[in-house]
């Protein structure tokens, strides 16, 4: 039969010296073992770290953009999109357009925003700006309960 011990290292906890080597290795501020700089992230501090020092804490993932924020782009951008294409149409669903540079070329740009100066601009040049309707998220629609025919 197998006879189950504890493991030799245990009858060691209490003491000053274990898992250290010498004494003098656990000395001061080096004793905190691959720690590092922020000692105090260890358990007994933790009350302190999550009500004193939140910003200690590791923060892990990203915030996802918001729905709805617009994302940006400005004249220039725009401008070398139709070049390269050789378009005088540009749909950007999703984006708002600044007025940062020149648009080239007389183009129509529909958008789901521009600045003031950006339409200024658009419309100096002949081109045309159209705002995009935001798209509304589908509601499920209740239909109305017929009443059970007998039943008042």
């Amino acid at each position: 039969m197998v006879v189950r011990r504890a493991k030799k290292n245990r009858k060691y906890l209490g003491t000053r010296r274990w898992g250290v080597g010498n004494i003098k290795n656990a000395r001061g501020a080096g004793d905190r073992g691959g720690v590092g700089a922020i000692a105090r992230l260890r358990k007994h501090d933790w009350t302190y770290i999550t009500a004193k020092r939140p910003d200690l804490i590791r923060k892990k993932g990203f915030t996802p953009r918001s729905r709805n924020e617009l994302m940006e782009i400005n004249l220039n951008q725009i401008s070398s999109i139709l070049k390269r294409q050789n378009k005088s149409e540009l749909d950007l669903e999703g984006y708002k357009v600044l007025s940062n540079g020149t648009l080239e070329v007389k183009a129509t740009i529909r958008a789901s925003g521009f600045s003031e100066k950006a339409l200024e601009k658009i419309k100096g040049i002949g081109g045309s700006a159209v705002v995009l309707a935001k798209k509304e998220e589908a509601k499920p629609q209740q239909k109305p309960q017929a009443e059970a025919p007998g039943k008042m």
